[in-house]
């Protein structure tokens, strides 16, 4: 199955991006790295299988360094590479403009919610 070129850049942009945590995940690794389990503590809602999904693929798409320590027990630690951080930068207009919406996007989720099927 090949794929089909992108036609615009926002096609890349969300093909990479596809997904509920991603965003969430390179938002909490711009703060500094963390282990697994200070990174899952910090995303409330995803599961562990989840966390380490969207982990695997941010880091094959060059976006998050995984860092082993060969020491006992075993250390883990995940950063945002510069191509990552890229990412996040041009992902900062769109958090302000959820956040300035925020009750508004809120308010419409809560009607939709209560609007039978």
């Amino acid at each position: 199955m090949s794929r089909q070129p992108y036609v615009c850049g926002l096609d890349a942009a969300v093909d990479i991006m596809g997904g509920k945590w991603k965003a969430r995940i390179l938002w909490r690794l711009s703060q500094g790295e963390l282990r697994f389990g200070e990174l899952r503590k910090h995303i409330s809602g995803i599961s562990e299988k989840m966390l380490i999904q969207q982990l695997r693929e941010l880091e094959a798409h060059g976006l998050v360094h995984r860092e082993v320590y060969r020491e006992v027990p075993p250390r883990v630690e995940y950063s945002l590479t510069e191509f990552g951080a890229s990412l996040n930068a041009a992902l900062e207009p769109l958090g302000e403009w959820g956040h300035t919406h925020m009750e508004r996007i809120a308010a419409v989720r809560a009607s939709a919610d209560e609007s039978p099927a």
